[in-house]
């Protein structure tokens, strides 16, 4: 969660909750960024279209972070699933597809409005014609913003590294050179920032086949491997795969985590985890959100947390999440980008 209303220094306080958001949630609540359907004569990053229109699952909306801006309004990056030339699947055959990042303004963390133009693409991002994904967004010492990026070259089955973007306005962006952390031959993804409270850095992202591990560094901008595993891969929920962790700092000083899991290929969920340290980790016994509405029939995937509009809104906290309504073979479908809230 970064909240820039809060502070505009890159710290802790960025991260810090003035209550629980708790792990009873109501998913699919709304759709906040759809996919572009199947036919859609205008794919312009601003183009918006019916909810009822054709969709196959061949294009896709995922990834969502939201940044609550100094003015309180809100900005979500999100990453847009494209498909590659001479692969026509795009979304359903995912390692061969492309994508790019986008971005969304809202007034009340609810209602968004995709912006013109493209944030990052993959060509500019070092990925060629295949995949850029947008993990965190934070602010930097001399007051711009850095993007974290997962950088994919290539299918899914061939190295992807963690690199990074940065932009004065939040909209233009400039790449940075070289590796953030990866560089091996390991694939990661996934990667969320926490400031601590001595200055250094901590990155919680995706190992594929490990679970969830992290870095630290002293600037963000070379991370080192910590010794490890802060999530491993052995829950009835997370049995397949544990990723996307979204950290927060509780009012106790308890770090609390939302991550995604998959129980299986075809069924994923957002689960929940607490730690006094930020490295030992205990899971809870129940999911966050499970699959099962019209939206997110199959899966319930990575997220954020942003806070509402104190005094205006019913609730504290907003939830947005990537979800996968299984409606294609395999329980594959159409990912799109949804609303939650606290379950009342």
């Amino acid at each position: 969660m970064i909240d820039l209303l809060q502070t505009l220094d890159p710290s802790l306080d960025l991260h810090r909750v003035s209550a629980d958001p708790g792990i009873a949630w109501s998913g699919s609540a709304s759709v906040a960024i759809d996919a572009p359907p199947d036919d859609a004569a205008d794919n312009s990053p601003d183009a918006t279209w019916s909810t009822d229109a054709v969709r196959t699952g061949r294009c896709g909306a995922v990834t969502p972070r939201v940044v609550r801006l100094p003015d309180a309004t809100y900005r979500m990056y999100y990453t847009q699933i494209l498909p590659r030339a001479g692969h026509p699947e795009g979304a359903l055959d995912y390692g061969n597809a492309t994508t790019r990042i986008l971005s969304a303004r809202s007034e009340d963390g609810w209602t968004w409005t995709p912006e013109p133009g493209v944030r990052l693409s993959a060509a500019e991002g070092g990925a060629g014609s295949f995949r850029v994904v947008v993990t965190d967004v934070v602010p930097v010492t001399d007051g711009r913003l850095r993007m974290y990026y997962e950088c994919a070259p290539g299918p899914q089955s061939e190295p992807s590294t963690i690199r990074s973007a940065v932009s004065e306005d939040g909209m233009t962006w400039t790449v940075e050179q070289g590796d953030r952390f990866g560089g091996s031959e390991s694939n990661f993804a996934s990667a969320r920032v926490t400031f601590l409270d001595d200055g250094r850095l901590r990155l919680y992202l995706l190992e594929r086949g490990t679970g969830i591990i992290s870095a630290i560094s002293e600037d963000g901008s070379a991370f080192g491997r910590e010794p490890g595993v802060r999530i491993d891969q052995s829950g009835p929920y997370d049995g397949t795969v544990a990723f996307a962790p979204e950290v927060v700092i509780l009012p106790s000083g308890e770090r609390a985590m939302y991550y995604a899991g998959y129980a299986s290929a075809s069924r994923a969920f957002i689960l929940h985890a607490t730690s006094p340290d930020g490295l030992t980790w205990h899971k809870a016994d129940d999911p966050v959100l499970t699959p099962g509405g019209r939206w997110d029939g199959a899966k319930c995937s990575e997220m954020c947390l942003f806070p509402l509009r104190e005094g205006i809104d019913e609730y504290r906290y907003g939830m947005a999440y990537e979800a996968c309504d299984g409606s294609a073979r395999d329980e594959r479908g159409v990912w799109r980008i949804l609303n939650a809230q606290p379950a009342s």
